[in-house]
Order: structure tokens, then sequence, then C-alpha cells
């Protein structure tokens, strides 16, 4: 008897690394059919909010509802764009400034679908998935991230 599959999931524990993101894109040299990839990098910024610097965010999420909400908006986006491949990954846990926390990863035959795709999926992305930011300031106290 086999071991059923673990399911696939979007999210990753802490920041997003270089090296994921590379091995992402490395993984598609062999589908020759793609001439194009986009790739959407989402990445913590040191806001200034009230006179405070912002250190961090620590996402959380609903994750299963959350799961189904990137599984939608996946469909969506294949069904409205001629892609190849798509991939969404977003982190959960403390991601500190100047590091990736959001990473979207389009590939098609053609050029002008990746970038028409991109656009729909950060958007459809920020606009409805559960996934919840808050920002740790550098004096350790901290605000709910509002999505804009």
């Amino acid at each position: 008897m086999s071991t059923p599959k673990p399911k696939k999931t979007s999210f990753i524990q802490g920041p997003i690394s270089a090296e994921f993101i590379g091995n992402s894109i490395a993984k598609h040299q062999s589908k020759t059919t793609i001439g194009a990839h986009n790739i959407f990098l989402g990445q913590v910024r040191a806001d200034m909010i009230d006179g405070k610097t912002v250190a961090a965010i620590e996402y959380t999420a609903y994750e299963e509802m959350a799961e189904q909400t990137f599984h939608e908006i996946r469909e969506a986006a294949f069904a409205k764009y001629e892609l190849s491949c798509l991939h969404i990954y977003h982190s959960l846990g403390t991601v500190k400034t100047g590091e990736i926390c959001l990473f979207v990863f389009v590939s098609a035959p053609r050029r002008q679908v990746v970038y028409e795709a991109l656009e729909f999926l950060v958007e459809e992305i920020k606009e409805k998935t559960a996934v919840f930011g808050k920002e740790l300031f550098e004096d350790a106290s901290y605000t709910w991230k509002k999505n804009t």
C-alpha cells in the first residue's frame, strides 16, 4: 500500500529564500513550450507608522480557507489566461524587513500574457486571501497591517 502524497501547500515558514526562488525557476527549464516567465516578489518594507519603524511582519492565516482561496484564484487565472504554470507561495511566521514574503511565478508560451496574469493574481491574492500581518516595530510594539 502506497503512502498518500502530501498535499502541496502555498505556505512557507519564515522568509522565502533566494535559493527557493532560484530552484523554482530552474525546474522550468525542461518545459520547452514556455516562452516567458514573470515573477512578483513581495518584500517587507521598513515603513514608518506613527513615528515608529517596522522591523518585521508576523504572518498568520486561516490556512485551510487561504489554501482554498489560492486554489480558486489559480483556477480563475488559468481560465482567463493561456498559462503553462502558476505558483503562489506566501510566508507564515516572522519575516524581517528586506526579506521576501510573497512569491508569485507565472509561465506561458508568450510574454504579454504573463504581465497581465501576474497583475491579476497579485491583486486577487491581496484582496481575497485570509492572510494577516502583524507589523512588529523596533520598540517591540505592534499594529495589524492593512492591505493596500
